[in-house]
């Protein structure tokens, strides 16, 4: 399904190729001791896909996380993103491809609580530069895009949280990224409002958008098109999800 094998060192990947990790591996010093949290992950993943990872505490899904989205550089192998081999960048660089390419959602919302919704989505923008009301129509647009056209000068604390959620996706998907990463995004949520959040997530998806999640609940899991379960910092199961 993924083809990894087919991928060598030196080639580029295919163009509907959005990830692409071959043999990443990332190890980490602990006091003299190696751990070793990725021992060789190979995935691609296409543009417009809905895929989950899931897997055990320890089973290296939030470092490969971490690599994806360019938050942390690899011991070893390669990591393409978008055509573009960025497993060798510099710091300055992959900060560039993280503000460009990545939207992040996390389980803490990480909103400003003095600031509207409006405000909170249009921060990416300031960052890049945008002139106010470029970054205010986008920010409108995202906003509108996960269902709160009508709460954008609503503050945090006048939020549901299923609500604040919704704004922290909207942050995401401002600069319109390749690729959206959650990292378990409901982990804060009821039942009921983690199932509106996932509707949330499957429109996005529908829209075209290339989406990566975090999850450790098989019942959220299970709204993607696709899971890749790691165990001991390998892939142990890759599977589509029947339709």
């Amino acid at each position: 399904m993924t083809d990894v094998q087919a991928f060598r060192t030196g080639d580029t990947p295919l163009p509907d190729i959005v990830i692409l990790t071959h043999k990443l591996t990332r190890d980490y010093d602990m006091g003299g001791e190696v751990v070793r949290a990725l021992r060789g992950v190979s995935l691609q993943i296409r543009k417009n896909e809905y895929v989950a990872v899931m897997g055990p505490s320890g089973s290296g899904k939030s470092t490969l996380m971490n690599l994806i989205g360019c938050l942390d550089t690899p011991t070893a192998g390669e990591y393409w993103l978008n055509g573009q081999k960025v497993s060798a960048l510099s710091d300055d660089e992959l900060a560039r491809i993280r503000n460009k390419e990545i939207g992040f959602v996390f389980q803490t919302f990480n909103l400003l609580p003095r600031a509207n919704a409006l405000h909170n989505v249009e921060l990416p923008l300031i960052y890049a530069g945008l002139p106010t009301k470029d970054r205010r129509a986008r920010a409108a647009r995202a906003l509108a895009r996960v269902g709160l056209a009508d709460r954008m000068d609503h503050r945090p604390n006048e939020l549901s949280g299923g609500q604040r959620q919704r704004v922290a996706i909207a942050r995401a998907l401002v600069n319109e990224p390749s690729i959206l990463l959650a990292d378990e995004p409901t982990g804060n949520l009821d039942s009921t409002t983690s199932a509106e959040l996932m509707q949330v997530f499957q429109d996005l998806h529908h829209q075209g958008q290339t989406i990566v999640m975090v999850t450790h609940e098989h019942d959220i899991a299970a709204h993607a098109a696709r899971v890749v379960t790691l165990r001991d910092g390998l892939v142990a199961t890759d599977q589509l999800r029947a339709a």
